[in-house]
């Protein structure tokens, strides 16, 4: 569905009596920061009435580090808004998938398009929006240009003072679905900050900047552009109140870059773009009508780019062998009768841990041997050359799909010194039968390491494909992803070594069944219910638990 033109822009709503609108930026003070200086409090009464705030919802972010929503009910913590598949079966992103929601709002400084952009994220009630800033994107400074700024003789309103190289490669990452890193702008020093933000997991992206139109590769990559067209005037004043009260300038300052740069460059640079907007939204973020419409439309896109993943994987590659990235540990007598011990509905909880444990530690040794090793000498300490192995690899990293793989990281930790660890959670949505992706911590440069991705049952494989999906996401090599888990069906073996023929599957056992309800058989059971001594909620019960389903 395209994008209504331009010349059929949204209707104009009558501004309703409401408060003065704050502009609201990223990395910047809220609205409802207090104002520490009298000249902010003296112009607050100048501003024209505008639409009133919506009351804000929580939602889950789209960085690696992420406070998910939770449902809680007496016995499960149910995680409510995940991030359903953003790929097919074969483990790439289809052509619908990685062109998901862009929007581009364009419009005059504090012409109200940050307030207009986060209204559209709150009325569009989806999890994973991410909100790019062109603020965050200005060029690093000279020392001359520094000068100039703190004299406000600088022109930050001109296209040349924005990095779009780094817009362009930043925007292409997202729609991609690949992990991005964002500058973080400070506006009282003029420069960089110099940790950058982490962004990941668009669903919808959402682009906003006074020169969003201002360049046509970025142009190319937008589905979607928005020019919110808000009166000068109102412009003038807020843009006094946000760079009096936030941003640390003087009344004289603010009102004489505007008159040299900020109106003329909306003169010269701004206003021609609105020609090339597909929706014009008039009063900006007072015309509720125009953003409703706006979020119907964005409705029916999303719509359009759902797919189904876990029903394509239980009918494709069934009838193949198995393929050689898959190694099972040799089933001796030992390992044999510890599967027997945890296998039995009558063992106890403590027999069940201590015998899990056992074969973890047989299963993360046993992988060990898979990573790269090169030749060493060492002396020993008769004095003898010792011609030997070390590890060739930069660093290893152990990442586990919540809950059951987290019970994984103590036999990595007892044979790997000093490994870092990091967290994906993934449950299945019990309407729809997908796997969806709720919260993710991975350590930093994570791509420069060879990747222990840890579940202790993989069905399907659904889970683990999503997983392993993130990795890629971070620029993980494939080939440095090595799948473990206690036990595996032939199901799940087969869908993640489909998609991604280059990943090392590691497993202790492959049984050959999964039943209607997506069960290993003859399986463990729910390995999570019985480490953790949870007990497993009657099927179809209201309180049935959302369980990570590999």
């Amino acid at each position: 569905m395209a994008a209504p033109p331009a010349s059929t822009a949204v209707p104009r709503a009558p501004p309703p009596p409401a408060t003065g609108d704050r502009l609201d930026r990223p990395g910047e003070r809220s609205e409802t920061a207090r104002e520490d200086r009298s000249n902010s409090e003296s112009l607050d009464r100048l501003l024209p009435p505008v639409g009133a705030r919506r009351s804000p919802r929580k939602r889950s972010t789209s960085q690696c580090k992420s406070e998910p929503p939770l449902l809680r009910t007496s016995k499960r913590t149910i995680y409510t808004a995940g991030r359903p598949p953003w790929y097919n079966e074969h483990g790439t992103q289809s052509k619908e998938a990685f062109a998901i929601g862009e929007h581009s709002l364009g419009g005059g400084s504090a012409s109200g398009k940050t307030t207009v952009a986060r209204m559209i994220i709150e009325a569009l009630d989806v999890p994973w929006v991410v909100l790019l800033s062109m603020d965050s994107f200005y060029k690093v400074l000279t020392a001359q240009q520094q000068e100039q700024a703190a004299h406000n003789n600088f022109n930050f309103d001109h296209p040349d003072a924005f990095d779009f190289d780094l817009i362009v490669s930043t925007l292409k990452k997202l729609k991609q679905g690949k992990s991005v890193k964002v500058p973080i702008y400070d506006f009282t020093t003029h420069s960089r900050k110099k940790d950058w933000k982490t962004l990941y997991g668009a669903n919808v992206i959402i682009f906003e900047g006074i020169m969003a139109f201002a360049d046509q590769t970025l142009l190319e990559l937008l589905d979607m552009k928005i020019f919110v067209d808000t009166d000068s005037d109102i412009r003038l004043v807020r843009r006094l109140r946000r760079d009096i009260s936030e941003r640390g300038r003087d009344i004289e300052g603010v009102i004489k870059q505007y008159n040299k740069f900020v109106k003329p460059a909306f003169d010269q640079y701004i206003q021609p773009t609105m020609r090339v907007a597909d929706i014009v939204v008039p009063w900006g973020s007072g015309n509720t009508v125009a953003i409703d419409l706006i979020v119907q439309h964005m409705h029916s896109q999303l719509e359009e780019r759902e797919l189904s993943v876990r029903a394509a994987l239980a009918s494709a590659h069934q009838c193949h062998p198995l393929p050689r990235t898959l190694s099972v540990l040799k089933s001796t007598p030992q390992v044999r009768g510890m599967h027997t011990i945890i296998r039995d509905k009558e063992t106890s909880r403590d027999e069940f841990i201590f015998y899990s444990k056992r074969l973890m530690r047989l299963l993360i040794e046993h992988a060990l041997s898979f990573l790269p090793f090169q030749d060493c000498e060492v002396q020993t300490p008769q004095g003898q050359d010792y011609a030997g192995k070390c590890y060739a690899g930069k660093q290893i990293t152990g990442v586990s799909i919540l809950r059951a793989g987290e019970t994984m990281e103590p036999a990595l930790r007892a044979v790997c010194k000093d490994v870092r660890i990091g967290t994906i959670l993934i449950q299945t949505n019990q309407l729809t039968g997908e796997p969806e992706l709720h919260y993710l911590r991975l350590p930093k440069d994570i791509s420069d390491d060879h990747v222990i991705l840890m579940d202790c049952t993989v069905s399907t494989g659904a889970a683990a494909m999503m997983a392993v999906r993130v990795l890629l996401d971070h620029d993980v090599p494939e080939d440095k992803i090595f799948l473990l888990s206690l036990l595996m069906a032939e199901m799940g073996v087969h869908s993640v070594a489909y998609a991604f023929p280059r990943v090392r599957i590691i497993t202790t056992a492959v049984d050959k069944q999964v039943n209607d309800l997506f069960r290993i058989i003859p399986g463990i059971g729910n390995f999570g219910d019985r480490y953790f001594g949870t007990d497993a909620v009657p099927e179809g019960s209201d309180e049935e638990e959302v369980a990570s389903t590999s």
